[in-house]
């Protein structure tokens, strides 16, 4: 599992919008296809891979209460078997602005190709993943 936190100099509902809005998605992640802030959702986040073709998530919304929690799967059907993650944002109030809670889990750590995704996203600290300044 990656945990993170970060403090982001919005409050939880400017940071939720960042989080939610599509066009603000592909700013910090990919860009989304269908991806609408409601629990049952299904959406395709496509993801930039250097040298191959950009590899196409599929993607479930779990967990969709504004402006506090934000969960959703997200599944490398390229996989054999299919590699299936959670993503996980939590936003909670912090004097001028929010702490942002970002997990990913799911990860199989017997998997080398697994462990070394695992890793380097963690290396990269918020990265991609995980809005470190939304901004309004």
């Amino acid at each position: 599992m990656i945990d993170l936190a970060v403090f982001v100099e919005r409050s939880p509902e400017v940071a939720w919008h960042v989080l939610t809005r599509p066009d603000l998605i592909a700013e910090w992640l990919a860009p989304t296809i269908g991806f609408q802030p409601v629990v049952g959702t299904t959406f395709i986040v496509q993801v930039a891979v250097p040298d191959k073709p950009d590899a196409e998530m599929a993607c479930q919304v779990v967990v969709a209460d504004e402006p506090h929690h934000l969960a959703y799967s997200w599944t490398d059907l390229r996989g054999k078997p299919p590699l299936r993650w959670m993503m996980d944002y939590r936003l909670i109030p912090h004097g001028r602005g929010a702490r942002l809670f970002w997990q990913m889990s799911g990860f199989d750590t017997e998997d080398r190709f697994q462990r070394f995704t695992r890793n380097g996203i963690e290396r990269s600290g918020t990265g991609r993943c995980c809005p470190s300044s939304p901004r309004s």
